[in-house]
């Protein structure tokens, strides 16, 4: 059995971690084993590691690493959390195993809901800084995304509205009759 892998990705304060949560929530309820890997925490560190050591690729070796001890207890399917995901799409996927399937999404939402978003977790001259960053990264990770990766707007929606929508495109979600039972009323 090959390793199902979604990638998410996008700006600071579109909801990645909380759309992961989610989907967490959705697939636990559905008995459907799987980790969850929150990417952004790999490479945490001062100084920057891609600064300093870019040749390091400390956060896909922290991936390949922590997938394997999943692996060897019989995990399958991995939901991969990392502002850049869409863009690194090759690199993850080798961290994975070459053989693994992925699936790859860049959550988008409105420069509005970003800051409201954002508002709630940082303060002062460093919400201005965050807000910046991410209205740069949004620009990026549009520009640099391939074609293939799916985008999903999170603007107005519930995590859970948006987790429906990246399971349907991972192809997680079970056939129509059970779309129900994962919250996500009609597929």
């Amino acid at each position: 059995m090959t390793t199902s892998a979604l990638l998410i990705g996008g700006r600071s304060g579109v909801g990645k971690s909380t759309v992961a949560l989610a989907i967490h929530d959705l697939l636990s309820a559905a008995d459907v084993a799987h980790a969850i890997i929150e990417g952004d925490n790999l490479d945490l560190a001062h100084p920057a590691p891609w600064t300093t050591y870019p040749e390091a690729e400390l956060a896909e070796r922290n991936l390949a690493a922590m997938w394997s001890n999943y692996w060897a207890l019989g995990y399958r399917r991995v939901v991969y959390t990392n502002t850049a995901a869409p863009v690194t799409i090759p690199q993850l996927h080798a961290a994975l195993g070459d053989d693994a399937e992925v699936t790859a999404v860049l959550l988008q939402g409105s420069d509005e809901a970003v800051r409201v978003r954002l508002t709630q977790r940082e303060r002062g001259a460093s919400l201005n800084a965050h807000l910046a960053r991410s209205a740069a990264a949004a620009v990026r990770l549009e520009a640099d995304a391939p074609a293939s990766v799916v985008r999903i707007d999170t603007t107005g929606r519930t995590p859970e509205e948006v987790a429906i929508d990246v399971l349907r495109a991972a192809g997680w979600i079970p056939s129509d009759a059970t779309a129900q039972r994962w919250g996500g009323g009609q597929p």
